[in-house]
């Protein structure tokens, strides 16, 4: 003899499922942005750092920047990543070096369309 709720502990099972890897892919995308975003503003700042040295160029800075972020997420990434120096910054009366990095987030479990991202980092510029 059959009843009539046979199967339903199937289709609850899949109707969870479904919610909960959603959730779990979400949250995973979440921790993936904000771990990239601080790889950048890690890079960026590591660049002006940099650039801030005496014997340095703020071009140096932001090539610097590009090759951290090479070295912690990828070529892919960093390849899609505009970084560039921004002169004639000032705090205080001080010269600042700032160094400004651009780009595309990179999305891997929503399917959503691209977001870009903009970073700086600065340093007070070293010398006379």
């Amino acid at each position: 003899m059959r009843r009539a709720d046979d199967g339903a502990a199937v289709v609850d099972f899949v109707l969870v499922s479904v919610l909960l890897v959603s959730l779990f892919l979400l949250v995973l995308q979440v921790g993936l942005v904000l771990h990239v975003r601080t790889v950048l503003v890690a890079s960026a700042a590591e660049g002006a750092r940099y650039a801030a040295n005496a014997d340095r160029s703020p071009a140096d800075g932001a090539a610097r920047a590009k090759q951290v972020i090479a070295d912690a997420l990828g070529t892919r990434v960093a390849d899609s990543m505009t970084c560039a120096p921004i002169d004639g910054e000032e705090l205080d009366g001080q010269a600042v070096v700032d160094v400004r990095c651009s780009g595309p987030m990179p999305l891997v479990f929503l399917p959503i369309g691209a977001f870009s991202l903009t970073v700086h980092g600065h340093a007070i510029k070293e010398g006379p």
